[in-house]
C-alpha cells in the first residue's frame, strides 16, 4: 500500500500543506485492492459457518467473556474490526439483521465474493463505474427473476411457516429441537399478529418478550400466552398465587411524595407529631381502598410501594410487583388488556385488565413473576430453557431469526427453496440475460451470476462435498428447468430442496442481495482514501509562579 505523506504537491510542483501532519493519502488500484482484501478477509471468516454443517466461531471479548455462535451478524458484532472497508460490510449484516433477521452470513460471503470477481476486471483494465452499473442492473435482474420463480403461500398457513422458522433452524446449534422450537415461534408470532386489509398482515416482533434461564432443556423452551416478570412479589404476607386475576397497571408511587417546595412544619407536642403520621397513613390507605374498590387483586407498578402501603395491600389479600420496567408495563397493557393508571382517582373496573392466572415461582435461584392465561394476548413471552447460559444465549439468537423469518412471511408471503437454489437459479438467469448485454457490463453481469454461485458452492463445501462437481451437477440441473435443485447439506448430495421442504422467505433473498450489491458498489466507486493522524495530546504549559500550593514544577 502506498501513502503520500502530507504536504502534497501540485502539478506544477509547488508543495502545499493541505492536511494537517501525520495525515496519509492511499489511491488508485491501491485503495480498491486494500478494500478488497479487507472485505474478501471478512467474508473468509463467515463463510465456513453458512449451511446446516456450517461450523460455529467462538469469540472471547477484552473482558474474557466468551460467544459461541455460526450467527453472522453476531460474530461480525462482537469482532473488533478497524479496517473501514471490513467496518462496512459488518453495517450490512446489521442492516439485514435488523430487516428481515436473516441471510446475514450470505450477504457478507456474497459481497466478499462480487469484490473478488470485481478485482478479476479491474486488472483487465474496466473501469469501475462499469462495474457498478453491470452490478446494480444484475442485482435488479436477479432480484426479478426470484419474484418470478417464488411460491406464493397462505400467511395463515401454520404448516408453511413453521416449515420456513424450522429452516432458519436447521442451520444453527438447535437443529435438532428445530421442529419443535418451530411451532413455538410461530404460535407467538401468530398472536402477535394484526391483520391488516385484504388479509395482509403486520407483526411487531417487539411484543414477543424472550426470557430465557439455563435449566431443564431447550425443548422445555414454552409459549407463555402472556407476560414473565423478572421481579418478585413485594411482601412476604401477600398471595403468591391468584387465579383469575383482575389486573391495575399503575404507573403512580405507592408512596407519599416530597412537595418541590421548602415546607416547615412546627411540632409542639408528641399528639401533633402522631397526627402528621396518620395522616400519611389515611392517605396510603386510600390509595389501597380504591385499588380495592375497583376490584383488582393484582398491582403492578411502575414506581416504588410504601412498607405501609405494602401491608395494607397484603391485607386486602392483593399480590404487588413493584419498579417494573416500562417496556414490560406497555407489552402487559397489550396482553391482558388492561390500562396503564397514572392517578389513582381514575382506577375503575373498566381500566383493569385480566389473565387466569398470576404466580410467584422460584426460577433457578430467582423469584419470577408468571402473568398468563390472557385471553386473546397481543403481546405473549418466550421463555427459553437450555442446559447452559452459553447454549440458551444461542437459541435465543436462533429464535431471534426464526421469528424474524415467519414475519417476513407474514407480510410478505411467498418463498423459494433453499439450499442454494433460489441463488443458482438466479445467477442462471442473470447468466442468460446478460448474453443480450453490449459492451464491457456484460461481463460485469456474468461475474455477478458467479458470486452468486458462491452460496451454493460454499453450502457444498461445508457439506465435505466437491464444489467443482457440485457447481457443475446443480448447472446442468438448472439448464434442465430443474429449478429448486439445490445442495442437500444433511444427506450430502444435490437434491430438489422444495420438495424437502426446505423453504425460506422471499423477502430475506431480496434483502440481502440488494444490500450485498450497494456494499460492493459502494467500496468500488472509492479511489482515494485520505486518514487523519492521530492527535496528540498536548502538554500545557506551568503556571507563571510555580505551585499554587508552594510545591515547584515537575513539568520541567
Amino acid at each position: 500500500m502506498s501513502t503520500t505523506a502530507i504536504p502534497a504537491m501540485t502539478s506544477g510542483g509547488t508543495p502545499v500543506l493541505l492536511l494537517k501532519e501525520g495525515s496519509s493519502q492511499t489511491q488508485g488500484k491501491n485503495i480498491q485492492r486494500n478494500n478488497i482484501t479487507a472485505a474478501r478477509l471478512i467474508s473468509e471468516i463467515v463463510k465456513t459457518s453458512i449451511g446446516p454443517r456450517g461450523l460455529d466461531k467462538m469469540l472471547v471479548d477484552s473482558l474474557g467473556d466468551v460467544t459461541i455462535t455460526n450467527d453472522g451478524a453476531t460474530m461480525l458484532k462482537e469482532m473488533d474490526v478497524q479496517h473501514p472497508a471490513a467496518k462496512m460490510l459488518i453495517e450490512v449484516a446489521k442492516a439485514t439483521d435488523n430487516e428481515v433477521g436473516d441471510g446475514t452470513t450470505s450477504a457478507v460471503i456474497l459481497a466478499g465474493a462480487l469484490l473478488d470477481k470485481a478485482e478479476e476486471l479491474l486488472d483487465k483494465d474496466i473501469h469501475p463505474t462499469v462495474i457498478v452499473d453491470g452490478y446494480t442492473k444484475a442485482s435488479q435482474r436477479a432480484i426479478e427473476s426470484l419474484e418470478s420463480i417464488a411460491e406464493k403461500v397462505s400467511p395463515k398457513s401454520r404448516e408453511s411457516l413453521t416449515k420456513v422458522a424450522c429452516t432458519s433452524m436447521q442451520t444453527k446449534l438447535v437443529a435438532r429441537e428445530s421442529q419443535e422450537l418451530a411451532e413455538v415461534v410461530v404460535d407467538a408470532a401468530l398472536r402477535v399478529a394484526d391483520e391488516q386489509a385484504e388479509g395482509r398482515y403486520k407483526v411487531d416482533i417487539d411484543n414477543v418478550k424472550v426470557e430465557k434461564k439455563p435449566g431443564g432443556s431447550l425443548v422445555d423452551t414454552k409459549l407463555i400466552e402472556g407476560i414473565i416478570l423478572d421481579k418478585e412479589v413485594v411482601h412476604a404476607g401477600m398471595p403468591k398465587r391468584i387465579e383469575n386475576a383482575k389486573i391495575a397497571l399503575i404507573n403512580s408511587p405507592f408512596e407519599i411524595e416530597k412537595t418541590e417546595f421548602d415546607a416547615k412544619l412546627n411540632i409542639n407536642e408528641p399528639s401533633m407529631m402522631k397526627k402528621f403520621l396518620d395522616e400519611e397513613t389515611n392517605m396510603l390507605r386510600g390509595m389501597v381502598d380504591k385499588v380495592a374498590a375497583a376490584g383488582a387483586n393484582v398491582v403492578v407498578c411502575q414506581k416504588g410501594i410504601d412498607d405501609t402501603a405494602q401491608h395494607y395491600l397484603a391485607k386486602a389479600g392483593v399480590l404487588a410487583v413493584r419498579r417494573a420496567k416500562e417496556s414490560d408495563m406497555t407489552k402487559l397493557a397489550k396482553a391482558t388488556g388492561a390500562s396503564i393508571v397514572t392517578n389513582f382517582d381514575d382506577l375503575s373496573a373498566k381500566e383493569l385488565g385480566s389473565a387466569d392466572l398470576v404466580e410467584e415461582r422460584k426460577i433457578e435461584e430467582d423469584k419470577w413473576v408468571f402473568i398468563e392465561g390472557c385471553r386473546n394476548p397481543k403481546a405473549v413471552t418466550l421463555f427459553i430453557r437450555g442446559g447452559s447460559q452459553r447454549v440458551i444465549d444461542e437459541a435465543e439468537r436462533s429464535i431471534h431469526d426464526a421469528l424474524m423469518v415467519t414475519k417476513d412471511v407474514l407480510e410478505k408471503p411467498a418463498i423459494v427453496a433453499g439450499g442454494g437454489a433460489a441463488e443458482e437459479e438466479a445467477a442462471d438467469q442473470v447468466l442468460s440475460w446478460s448474453e443480450k448485454l453490449t459492451g464491457r457490463e456484460q461481463l460485469a453481469a456474468q461475474k455477478f451470476a458467479e458470486a452468486l454461485e458462491t452460496i451454493p458452492i460454499n453450502l457444498a463445501r461445508n457439506a465435505g462435498l466437491d464444489p467443482i462437481d457440485s457447481q457443475v451437477e446443480l448447472r446442468a440441473k438448472h439448464a434442465e428447468g430443474m429449478k429448486w435443485y439445490g445442495v442437500d447439506a444433511i444427506e450430502g448430495k444435490m437434491a430438489n430442496m422444495y420438495q424437502k421442504e426446505v423453504w425460506e422467505p422471499l423477502a430475506v433473498k431480496e434483502q440481502y442481495i440488494r444490500s450485498a450489491t450497494e456494499a460492493a458498489c459502494m467500496l468500488l466507486r472509492i479511489d482515494d482514501m485520505i486518514a487523519a493522524g492521530k492527535s496528540k495530546t498536548e502538554t500545557k504549559p506551568p503556571k507563571s509562579g510555580g505551585d499554587s500550593e508552594g510545591g515547584s514544577s515537575d513539568l520541567d
